[in-house]
């Protein structure tokens, strides 16, 4: 009786892979941003509120729904969104009109929308609308990237967008142009090009300023913060980075944060890190943004296909911008520009969003095919 022949015992067999370390590192980043979160707002929530976990609650709901959207997200096949980009890019630019006549105001800024209860920020959703409607553009001329005028038209596609948004959100819009140049600019194989690009967006962005005067008055304050009484929140936030030394005062124990910050949960929230948990506490969350990025470089540059390496670079490139934005921002490095601290700054669209974009991520994880021996 014959027998079939053994498999030779260097036969290679395909496993799906699963970037557990990616998933790992959001979950600590999301806790970590709850637990500073609630060191930082409980005194003014309570003073407001008098509920000193009113803005950890409202938090926790908007990141179990993010959780929700990621694992709702990563379990989809990815390239369903070459079909949908398209519908979601509309969508999210006729939320953002909505904006212009039905918004409501916060704090001076009309970037909201109410629908009963709920309120959010669409310019965040179209964050994500533009990474995957450029990433199905650039997916189908990929030999085109290296054109001149190709690579202005995929620019043209954003310009809509973000003019509607920078209209009332300059900030947003830095970083979804941000966004746009990057991914064109992995796509494309000649960087000579982006040079007139960078004069586009110097252009671009003092247009932007020179239309609004507050937004000329932010140059002045950065330079000057101790002149302006707008500069007080600026130099609170130097205070607490300096009062913090090397290992900090203590988790809760901030003293800026006792009205000395303004509204120090949203934008300000690294400056009370610094304080609490010292440089070494700074060092260890710029750490992990570095970690996270190091995640999503490992997924694109082993993604099956050209659109699942284009989302990632395009999620890659939304994290670090908002991250540099920010720590800048509050280093006084850089004008304020009103960017949040991803994951562990309030603000319930932002951390649903950026989890659903996680999803995004995680999905592309799946689509890697490992080869064991």
């Amino acid at each position: 009786m014959s027998r079939r022949p053994k498999a030779e015992k260097n036969e290679k067999k395909q496993i799906k892979y699963f970037d557990y370390t990616l998933l790992f590192i959001i979950i600590f980043l999301v806790g970590f941003g709850l637990v500073m979160l609630y060191s930082t707002s409980s005194y003014n929530a309570q003073l407001r509120f008098g509920n000193s976990a009113y803005y950890l609650k409202k938090q926790l709901f908007a990141s179990l729904l993010g959780f929700a959207g990621m694992l709702v997200v990563a379990s989809i096949d990815y390239h369903i969104w070459i079909r949908l980009s398209g519908l979601c890019y509309i969508g999210a630019l006729g939320l953002c009109v909505l904006v212009m006549f039905k918004g409501s105001n916060y704090n001076g800024s009309t970037r909201w929308l109410e629908i009963g209860p709920i309120s959010f920020q669409p310019s965040e959703i179209a964050k994500m609308a533009v990474i995957l409607f450029l990433a199905t553009i650039i997916n189908r001329i990929p030999k085109q990237m290296g054109k001149f005028s190709s690579v202005i038209k995929v620019m043209i596609i954003v310009m809509p967008i973000l003019g509607i948004v920078g209209y009332s959100n300059l900030s947003t819009a830095i970083i979804i142009l941000g966004i746009a140049v990057f991914m064109v600019f992995v796509s494309s194989p000649k960087y000579a090009q982006f040079f007139l690009i960078a004069g586009f967006v110097g252009v671009f962005g003092a247009i932007f300023i020179a239309l609004e005067g507050y937004r000329a008055e932010r140059l002045l304050i950065w330079l000057h913060p101790e002149e302006y009484d707008k500069g007080y929140q600026t130099l609170q936030g130097l205070y607490a980075i300096g009062s913090g030394g090397l290992f900090g005062k203590g988790l809760g124990e901030s003293m800026q944060k006792l009205g000395f910050v303004p509204e120090a949960q949203n934008d300000m929230i690294f400056s009370i890190i610094c304080e609490e948990l010292g440089l070494f506490g700074a060092i260890c969350i710029i750490l992990l943004f570095l970690l996270l990025i190091w995640r999503f470089l490992v997924i694109a540059n082993n993604a099956s296909d050209l659109f699942g390496a284009l989302i990632v670079v395009g999620i890659m490139a939304h994290i670090a911008i908002q991250v540099i934005l920010n720590i800048a921002v509050v280093t006084n490095s850089i004008p304020n520009t009103g960017v949040t601290l991803p994951f562990v700054s309030y603000g319930g669209t932002s951390v649903a969003i950026l989890l659903t974009e996680m999803g995004l991520a995680l999905s592309v994880s799946r689509g890697i095919k490992m080869e064991m021996v």
